[in-house]
């Protein structure tokens, strides 16, 4: 803390720049924007993660979206479910650049904190045909960005909160009209030595966890460059690492301990012509993980090109393709696996009211090719009277999610002749918008898909081995809805959402198999949450709760967990400052009514807590 005092001191003594004017230049949209049609997407810009500052990828998650995230503890493993799907179903992506293990063929939410980025989107659905791998269930999308023109700027934040909860970031940066340099460096740390009832020993006596302490520290470094007015360069750099005590379940007092460690770099290229854009990139993923002194990595090398052309008003196009080279170092195999991907998206603009995309995609892996994936999307604003809109989206596609290493090689009982796994998805949308003394957002969607080839693995005498066995069904329903308005000088903003979610094995490993029609395990029917936030004069205060139903601990449901219900709260004012320092503060209580819940079986949660935040910017 001190060096970040003394780094801030020094940034903070130098002389301030005058804003730049920057000429107009073009800003280039990724894919996820422009050829998503018919497909639900919701973002959180930079303004929006200030509140979760000091918490990870799987808090907003959990809080504010549609999304079930499966937490195996505080600072524990976290992994999403879209839809009724499983975390290998969602792709993960840090600008541009695929980020999930290709050991394990997923991320953990736990250790992707909200200080390193400064946007997040959501893609639900079979996005197979436009983000490609595993996007069955849907995708994540972390952004940094660059800005120019800005000058010099700096700021510490600083959390202190109850379990032994101390975070810490520094961030700084300079931009002038063609230069662009930013940085953040973060270290979080608790104690996580919260109470609970042990419900693993007789008479589930009230104990303090003792074995789930989390750190972890990181740099993030972004730089960009106007080379001239057609060509721009951008590169950036994420260093990673965490050191957990992994938390044993309720009952026991296993002493595991878990070391992650990631590095990740990308560099684009851009060159942009009067009616196209050329983007070159390339990138690599190192993972480690050192668990009981098992030590596991892999690495990820990326080339890509593409070629984003605007032929009319009507017709926009890009074409690209992409080199992937995953090697694997682990426990039990050490093994390469390199991928080609081709793909195509097209834009046909009917109207200001009617526009449709065609996304297509063709992958080959290690000299296999995957199924063919195409996508057909449409966003048709039908109706429009004053202020109001209502907007129809919907959309068709296939989807695949290649076997993982671990899949194919973990020896013993990898299956190296594993099919992909197989998707159909369909959705349909209805939003309707509007703008007055009050501004709303409200948005319905119903989708249905199914997997085919699923891969479960399953013992055959004392080894166990992967098999492509299960069918599974996916249906529900999913509300997002936003108010916005004001009384007097208060400004105030409701936002929900709501989930059904019906996601149940078709086929199973035989005709006696006990899952056939049974919910899928820990996948809840229902989810839900809310959040009412009120500002006036630079203070603000919010409440928020999210809830999530019933689940099923196996695949035959006969023990399920209880739905729980938490509440969440906020005080802030960021109208405090001394000449160019400004001091946002905010106080938070997480689980105000201190409930007792588990997400997962026998894997304790805390309960109430508090969190103090303290900002310095300049």
């Amino acid at each position: 803390m001190l060096l970040l005092l003394c780094a801030f001191y020094f940034v903070a003594s130098s002389p301030i720049q005058d804003t730049v004017k920057l000429a107009e230049v073009e800003v280039y949209a990724p894919a996820l924007d422009r050829f998503a049609q018919g497909q639900k997407v919701i973002s959180w810009t930079k303004k929006d993660l200030e509140n979760y500052q000091g918490r990870s990828l799987a808090d907003i998650l959990q809080e504010q979206s549609p999304v079930f995230v499966r937490q195996y503890g505080a600072g524990m493993i976290a992994s999403p479910a879209f839809r009724g799907t499983s975390a290998g179903h969602t792709a993960v992506f840090w600008n541009g650049l695929p980020i999930n293990s290709p050991s394990l063929g997923q991320s953990d939410l736990s250790i992707l904190p909200i200080s390193a980025v400064d946007q997040v989107s959501l893609q639900f659905g079979n996005a197979g045909a436009l983000f490609g791998n595993e996007a069955i269930g849907g995708s994540i999308h972390l952004e940094t960005n660059s800005e120019f023109g800005k000058g010099l700027k700096a700021g510490i934040s600083q959390q202190i909160g109850s379990f032994g909860l101390f975070n810490s970031n520094l961030i700084g940066g300079f931009s002038s009209k063609n230069f662009s340099s930013s940085t953040k460096v973060y270290r979080e740390f608790s104690n996580n030595n919260f109470p609970y009832q042990d419900l693993g020993q007789i008479g589930t006596p009230a104990v303090k966890e003792d074995h789930a302490q989390f750190e972890q520290i990181g740099l993030v470094q972004d730089l960009a460059w106007n080379l001239n007015e057609s060509n721009q360069l951008k590169a950036a750099f994420w260093w990673n690492k965490t050191n957990r005590e992994v938390q044993p379940v309720m009952g026991s007092n296993t002493q595991d301990e878990q070391e992650d460690q990631s590095i990740r770099a990308v560099l684009d290229y851009f060159h942009f012509g009067k009616k196209s854009i050329w983007n070159l990139k390339t990138g690599v993923v190192q993972d480690k993980m050192l668990f009981s002194e098992s030590l596991n990595q892999t690495n990820q090398y990326f080339v890509s090109g593409d070629w984003d052309r605007t032929f009319s008003e009507k017709w926009n196009t890009k074409t690209g393709v992409r080199f992937t080279l995953a090697k694997g170092e682990l426990s039990t195999y050490t093994e390469d696996d390199s991928r080609v991907e081709l793909y195509q998206s097209t834009k046909f603009t009917s109207s200001e009211n009617l526009a449709f995309s065609i996304n297509l995609r063709q992958l080959i892996y290690s000299g296999t090719f995957a199924p063919f994936t195409p996508n057909l999307g449409m966003d048709w604003s039908f109706w429009k009277k004053g202020s109001q809109f209502l907007q129809l989206k919907t959309s068709i596609g296939k989807g695949f999610k290649v076997p993982t290493l671990n899949d194919r090689f973990w020896n013993p009982g990898g299956n190296p002749e594993l099919k992909p796994e197989e998707s159909m998805n369909g959705e349909l949308g209805l939003n309707w918008s509007g703008t007055g003394k009050i501004t709303w957002n409200q948005s319905l969607t119903y989708y249905r898909m199914s997997v085919d080839n699923w891969i479960i693995w399953l013992p055959k005498g004392s080894v166990w081995t992967p098999e492509n066995i299960k069918k599974v069904s996916n249906q529900g329903i999913e509300y997002q809805g936003s108010l916005a308005g004001g009384i007097g000088t208060w400004n105030w903003e409701l936002m929900t959402s709501y989930t059904y979610s019906k996601a149940v094995t078709t086929e199973g490993t035989d005709e006696n198999d006990q899952s056939l029609g049974k919910q899928l395990p820990y996948t809840p029917q229902h989810q839900a949450n809310a959040k009412v936030r009120l500002e006036k004069s630079g203070f603000s205060s919010s409440l928020g709760t999210y809830f999530v139903g019933e689940r099923s601990v196996t695949a035959d449901n006969p023990r399920m967990m209880p739905s729980f219900q938490l509440f969440n709260f906020s005080l802030g004012y960021d109208q405090l400052s001394r000449g160019k320092l400004h001091f946002p503060l905010s106080f938070q209580i997480n689980n105000v009514f201190n409930s007792d819940y588990q997400v997962l079986y026998l894997r304790a949660m805390p309960g109430r807590s508090f969190q103090f935040n303290l900002s310095i910017l300049v």
